[in-house]
């Protein structure tokens, strides 16, 4: 195992142990949008990843969902509370997210549930493991038979472009969907099998940079939604077991042709 995701892996405990411990009391709230949040917690958990990533790699770059780091390549990428609406509310579904990249490049990944205690992690080449076991994705073959997840962009009550055209499709397509709120946790569990697919807009690196690479190491496709683009600065994610990608695209891309399409008076 590459030694930095054994670290990386540590980091993202120590910072989700942090987040468990404040978990369900009173929470400190600033608004960056009508549905976007940010709490204090949000801060204080980037705070410890970013000293101790520093501390051992001072010369690495680091994105964050909170503005902080510098550019510099290789980058790591850092969500540090990914599912701050559910934290907010005391909602049991968020986790820590923590993955290296070289000039868009992925690398290792680290993303850990705290109040599950699954840390999910993979390295280029290595495969996935959950807990220091190996995973792979699902072999479900069609989308009649399959549970996928997604979410919804924090624009949604301002653009068009807001994911509804696509939950319908599918929600009438397969056997349900699940709208979790941590994009990384739903990656996670792409990588599983517990979900066969996600798919998602408007997404940023922090959100798909350590699940992305999950997925792949566990034997899945990311993708846009026409098989191709930046995974990691790319705004369209989907995943899947594989076996399901172009059908998940296919009905991705019908609506995108429907929403490209001229409307009628």
């Amino acid at each position: 195992m590459d030694p930095r995701l054994q670290e990386v892996a540590a980091i993202a405990r120590e910072a989700g142990d942090l987040l468990r411990s404040h978990f369900g009391e009173p929470q400190e709230i600033e608004f960056k949008g009508a549905v976007h949040l940010v709490t204090a917690m949000d801060l204080k958990s980037e705070d410890l990843i970013l000293a101790r990533l520093q501390a051992s790699y001072p010369d690495y770059g680091i994105l964050t969902e909170e503005g902080q780091g510098k550019t510099a390549e290789p980058l790591w990428v850092v969500d540090p509370l990914d599912g701050t609406n559910n934290y907010a509310h005391g909602y049991p579904c968020f986790c820590v997210s923590i993955a290296l990249a070289d000039r868009g490049k992925l690398i290792l990944g680290a993303v850990y549930d705290p109040l599950r205690d699954e840390l999910f992690s993979a390295e280029r080449g290595g495969g996935t493991k959950m807990n220091g076991s190996p995973i792979r994705v699902s072999q479900i073959p069609s989308l009649n038979e399959a549970l996928l997840a997604t979410g919804f962009p924090y624009d949604k009550r301002e653009s068009a472009e807001n994911n509804l055209d696509h939950f319908a499709r599918f929600a009438l397509r397969t056997q349900g969907v699940r709208r979790g709120g941590a994009a990384a946790l739903d990656l996670s569990y792409v990588a599983a099998g517990r979900l066969d697919g996600f798919w998602e807009l408007k997404l940023s690196p922090w959100d798909v940079a350590a699940g992305a690479l999950i997925v792949q190491e566990a034997g899945g496709r990311v993708t846009d939604f026409r098989d191709g683009g930046d995974i990691l600065y790319g705004r369209e994610t989907a995943a899947s077991n594989g076996i399901l990608h172009l059908a998940m695209l296919a009905t991705l891309q019908e609506g995108l042709k429907s929403s490209s399409s001229p409307k009628r008076l």
